[in-house]
């Protein structure tokens, strides 16, 4: 199991931070780089989310889900997501905070309706339609092989930047 996680861990990804709130309060988010786009007609993204993951039934319940797309140096946020918290939210800039908690300073938002989520082993597989989006300009914060990865300049054929 460990040497096939190192061999996927050779694909490179984006990260994101997956955010819902339910209609009754309940927030939750996950930082995953299970992002990817399904459709553009009509538009449609999914991620996956651990069976386990003690988010699960809050992203469930919700029907909705922002994707927020990280940007270089925002690795914070990401280890933020990831690690069990009672209010990962707290002392967290927000864009907006309802209906769905949508982060600032990212690259990308998608707000989206869950359309279905699949049976994927031991993973949910959200499937959902985009009913908004907005993005920015920038780097993006990337992962490969464990680690946090940072983009260089491009360089010309004299070397310079």
């Amino acid at each position: 199991m460990r040497s096939l996680r190192e061999a996927l861990g050779q694909f490179a990804t984006g990260v994101a931070v997956i955010t819902t709130a339910t209609g009754e309060g309940d927030r939750a988010g996950v930082t995953v780089n299970s992002f990817t786009s399904v459709s553009l007609d009509p538009p449609l993204v999914l991620w996956c989310l651990s069976n386990r993951a003690p988010s699960a039934p809050v992203f469930l319940r919700a029907g909705r889900f922002a994707v927020n797309v990280l940007a270089a140096g925002q690795d914070h946020l990401s280890r933020r997501f990831a690690t069990p918290s009672p209010d990962k939210f707290a002392g967290v800039d927000l864009l907006s905070a309802a209906p769905l908690p949508i982060l600032a300073g990212t690259l990308a938002t998608f707000v989206c309706r869950t359309e279905r989520v699949h049976d994927g082993g031991d993973h949910h597989i959200f499937v959902g339609a985009v009913e908004g989006f907005q993005r920015t300009e920038g780097e993006p914060l990337v992962f490969h092989s464990g680690r946090y990865r940072e983009f260089w300049p491009e360089m010309t054929m004299d070397g310079a930047a």
